[in-house]
């Protein structure tokens, strides 16, 4: 599909030239015709993968299963990678006794499907099991490490990217509910908490991509950030949190937010993002968890406002060359706080936000395919959007990747 169709902004941060010279039985490919298609976006379009958990495990059947494996298409047809739930609360109901098996087989499951992975999120004060309020805070910090180097060890080479501490700019300040990493990360304070969670994974994996991730905004969260790097932490991506469910951040607001992060020079994932097809939750609400409905349901309105801005939204970020994923939270409607963000409604039925992303995902921002003839010493020569490509001939193929 030709390319000049893309915004200046796109084609600078997601074009680039590729020369591939295609060799069959140890000799140049010479004047073959050689089709070429793209089969991946190098670009992490994503969403939590939580409805392949019972699905990968056998624990569907009859009109129920039938339902997964059509969100689960849906779901293929249009992301590469999926965030898989490490709560801690809830993988380890009991103290040793871990759902490994459960969330392997889901790992697994789109691991065979060609995805990239991430695990959410191995420190996190919310959601801590309360089988840790009775301990002394030795022991929670002795048993946090033993679990990240647990689990990243168990996961290695299937799960080898990870939200390592999620929320600190609030971990110490937390006030909700008693938990266990509150009371260490106020013993500890923020960034010797964060050095010793962020040094176990890297020893646990050292191949593993590390985030830091965050809902806060303000200036709190870039001047922790800044702190952590000054005190000689390192982590591989910056984690921006976008739930809108008060309304869209607009163009604008999205590009303030990350150019207060542009000067570390990292990369960044927008790993929780949604917008609402219904009614807009109060601005007045500061914590997004107090804001109760039973009944919170798509209309006709409201699916149109939301393709609109999710438009918007993808479009500005994969225009920024900073950011490299993009995952949205969640992507059946009714997940996190009953809200109708997904992108299929409860009934599995297609929203309009679906249909225009699919439109630019593997449209508008993919190249498709295309036949092409090789020169005399067997190059092609082309301009592709990044990812992973093919090219497949009489009697051969090839697969390649066009980086920049």
């Amino acid at each position: 599909m030709p390319i000049s169709h893309l915004s200046p902004e796109i084609r600078k941060a997601r074009v680039a030239r590729a020369e591939i010279n295609l060799v069959q039985d140890g000799k140049p490919l010479a004047n073959r015709e050689v089709t070429v298609r793209q089969v991946r976006h190098k670009f992490m379009f994503g969403s939590t993968g939580w409805d392949a958990i019972p699905l990968a495990n056998g624990m569907l059947s009859g009109a129920a299963k039938e339902k997964a494996e059509q969100h689960m298409d849906r779901f293929c047809d249009l992301f590469n990678q999926a965030t898989l739930p490490f709560y801690w609360a809830n993988f380890e109901k009991e103290r040793g006794k871990p759902n490994t098996q459960a969330i392997m087989k889901a790992a697994l499951w789109f691991k065979e499907r060609g995805f990239v992975l991430k695990g959410h999120p191995l420190c996190w004060h919310t959601l801590a099991p309360d089988w840790l309020l009775g301990l002394s805070n030795d022991e929670i910090r002795r048993l946090q490490v033993e679990r990240i180097r647990r689990d990243m060890s168990d996961f290695a080479g299937v799960i080898d990217m990870w939200d390592v501490v999620n929320e600190a700019v609030i971990m110490p300040v937390f006030d909700r509910y008693d938990n266990g990493l509150t009371r260490l990360c106020k013993e500890m304070s923020r960034i010797p908490l964060l050095r010793l969670m962020f040094q176990t994974a890297r020893e646990t994996n050292p191949k593993a991509t590390l985030l830091i991730n965050d809902f806060d905004m303000s200036s709190a969260y870039d001047i922790l950030i800044e702190g952590c790097l000054e005190a000689g932490l390192k982590f591989d991506v910056i984690g921006i949190q976008s739930h809108m469910h008060q309304g869209y951040w607009g163009v604008e607001k999205t590009l303030r937010i990350l150019e207060h992060f542009e000067r570390f020079n990292l990369p960044i994932h927008f790993t929780e993002t949604n917008l609402v097809s219904g009614a807009i939750m109060p601005k007045e609400i500061e914590d997004l968890n107090d804001f109760k409905a039973k009944e919170w349901p798509s209309t006709p309105e409201g699916e149109e406002r939301q393709a609109r801005e999710l438009v918007l939204h993808y479009e500005t970020l994969f225009a920024h060359p900073l950011v490299e994923a993009l995952t949205y939270w969640d992507f059946v409607d009714g997940g996190w706080l009953n809200a109708p963000a997904g992108l299929l409604r409860k009934d599995g039925s297609v929203k309009p936000g679906y249909e225009e992303l699919h439109r630019r995902i593997k449209g508008d921002w993919w190249f498709g395919e295309e036949k092409m003839m090789t020169d005399a010493q067997g190059k092609i020569a082309f301009e592709g959007i990044l990812g992973t490509y093919e090219a497949v001939w009489e009697g051969g193929q090839a697969q390649f990747v066009v980086e920049k």
